[in-house]
């Protein structure tokens, strides 16, 4: 039976765990790495992470150290890990660590390896537009995401996903393919070959609140892509009347000339939000195109949908978003 440390942090970690937990067949989750409890909310107060969580209602041995120094290997080296296997953890981990596995360490990065390495490969492919991306399973190298690919499945995109919808997509086969890997490393006694990363890498960065903002100015397809890729988290935002207004879900229009209400505003400047329409949501003028926002959040408010919104802001149309 092989023991397997998981290491993780946030949901779509967690539900990797769960299946991998749920599902084991040749190995056991013998042990979980994530990182220490963090401020939340607007009272800040400390909270585990959601692989943290699912650790202790199952009863996993839990280890949050805030550095993997030599007493917290001595630590997780009393639990006798065969293998490692990570997924968000947010971490590199070094030469030391890696030694205390056996049979290795494997990583689940939701890109097309060696595209879009780093923190952010999920809200990258939405907001470059791409029509692929990937689940791949990497061995753990000493260079962010440099590992051999052990297995990747290609993911097809249609336009339509958030960070959030891929990510729990990716978490859910990215736990099947990894199963498998367990099972013919304990069949075979060791990891199967991979093979070398190919073609041209690319990075991605940690995502700041400048990154989420709204140019007007973009086309409604761009802003589209962006609202998608920082949906739920961040968020894609901009400003209405000098204050933090979340946009959380919209559409491009496709028609020319959508129709205008009586409260139409001159949708000349880019960010002017023009008319209100039932059926498609509160229009607003880009630079390039129209943009139906069907879902909006003002700053410690909750989440309206466009109908409810309009309701409650009878004055929104005509205002110029920035």
């Amino acid at each position: 039976m092989i023991r397997v440390l998981y290491a993780g942090s946030p949901e779509a970690s967690a539900k990797t765990l769960s299946l991998l937990f749920d599902g084991a067949d040749g190995y056991e989750i013998a042990g979980v790495l994530s990182n220490p409890p963090s401020a939340q909310g607007r009272h800040k107060t400390p909270a585990a992470t959601a692989v943290a969580r699912f650790a202790e209602e199952r009863g996993i041995p839990l280890f949050t150290p805030e550095r993997l120094n030599a007493a917290s290997r001595e630590e997780i080296a009393s639990i006798r890990p065969d293998i490692l296997v990570c997924f968000a953890y947010g971490h590199i981990f070094g030469p030391k660590f890696l030694s205390l596995f056996p049979l290795g360490a494997v990583n689940l990065h939701p890109s097309l390896l060696p595209k879009y390495r780093g923190p952010a490969p999920v809200n990258a492919a939405i907001l470059n537009r791409d029509t692929e991306t990937a689940v791949t399973v990497q061995t753990i190298s000493l260079a962010m995401d440099e590992g051999d690919i052990l297995a990747q499945e290609i993911v097809a995109l249609d336009g339509s996903e958030t960070a959030g919808s891929l990510l729990d997509h990716c978490a859910g086969r990215g736990a099947e393919i990894i199963k498998k890997l367990l099972g013919e490393c304990a069949s075979n006694g060791k990891l199967p070959e991979g093979k070398k990363q190919a073609g041209e890498a690319s990075y991605t960065k940690i995502i700041t609140k400048d990154d989420c903002r709204i140019d007007w100015m973009k086309t409604a397809a761009e802003i589209d892509a962006k609202i998608r890729a920082y949906f739920p988290e961040p968020g894609a935002w901009t400003e209405e009347n000098g204050s933090p207004l979340r946009i959380l879900s919209a559409r491009v229009v496709e028609d020319e000339k959508p129709p205008m209400t009586k409260t139409a505003a001159s949708p000349e400047i880019p960010g002017t939000v023009f008319s209100f329409d039932k059926k498609r949501g509160i229009l607003v003028q880009t630079g390039s195109g129209i943009l139906a926002v069907t879902e909006l959040q003002r700053q410690g408010k909750k989440a309206l949908g466009a109908q409810s919104f309009i309701n409650g802001a009878r004055n929104f149309v005509g205002t110029v978003l920035h």
